[in-house]
């Protein structure tokens, strides 16, 4: 919540008189929690209490990288509360499209006994993120890509092209699986998986002001 986008964010829908709701998983950020405790469900379970208490009406929301996975499932159960979606680098089944792939052998294995394994990172303060089996097993019945995602609102998708994280291809196939008679994919090219220069926020908060002009 207190990355650049989502401070940029806040900024954009003050200045414009909109409401606007920022926040951490558990095990996130400035959250409560071990990482390692958590999975897709328990983060879904997190943003819908977010979600209900604080939006009376119906909310565009927007979610980065694995954000965007839970903000697409999010989407789908509260529909009728939806006003847009917006992805930005979205990774969604990223633990079965890219972690699991991405595993060597003697990964796999620590997995399989229940050891977590630290990743390299070059995010934030450069430390290693913990993967579990319990992460990457209870986040398997919360796959998005294997059937189609029935949204009855506006969605626009925002990826780099230069993304060395999360490839674009994944933004294709989430648009390609969601049903909705309005939805748009914008490639930024060169940009990385950050999407936090100031034109890629510029083009974040463009894409935002479009959606709350035909909200």
């Amino acid at each position: 919540m207190q990355g650049l986008k989502a401070l940029a964010l806040e900024t954009f829908c003050k200045t414009n008189n909109f409401t606007f709701t920022r926040f951490d998983y558990s095990g996130h950020g400035s959250s409560d929690g071990e990482f390692t405790d958590g999975d897709i469900g328990t983060w879904l379970s997190d943003t819908l209490c977010v979600f209900d208490h604080v939006t009376p009406q119906k909310a565009i929301v927007i979610g980065s990288s694995m954000g965007a996975w839970i903000a697409t499932l999010l989407a789908q159960q509260r529909t009728n509360k939806l006003a847009g979606l917006i992805t930005i680098a979205a990774a969604p089944d990223f633990t079965e499209k890219l972690l699991l792939p991405a595993l060597s052998t003697q990964q796999r294995n620590q997995i399989l006994r229940g050891e977590t394994i630290d990743l390299a990172s070059d995010y934030d303060d450069g430390s290693p993120y913990p993967i579990s089996a319990h992460l990457i097993e209870q986040s398997r019945a919360h796959c998005v890509l294997n059937d189609q995602i029935n949204l009855p609102t506006p969605v626009r998708l925002l990826h780099g092209t230069n993304d060395q994280d999360v490839p674009y291809s994944l933004s294709i196939e989430l648009m390609q699986a969601i049903q909705s008679d309005d939805v748009q994919l914008t490639l930024i090219k060169d940009a990385d998986h950050r999407l936090s220069s100031d034109a890629d926020i510029h083009t974040i908060t463009t894409t935002l002001q479009s959606l709350l002009d035909n909200k």
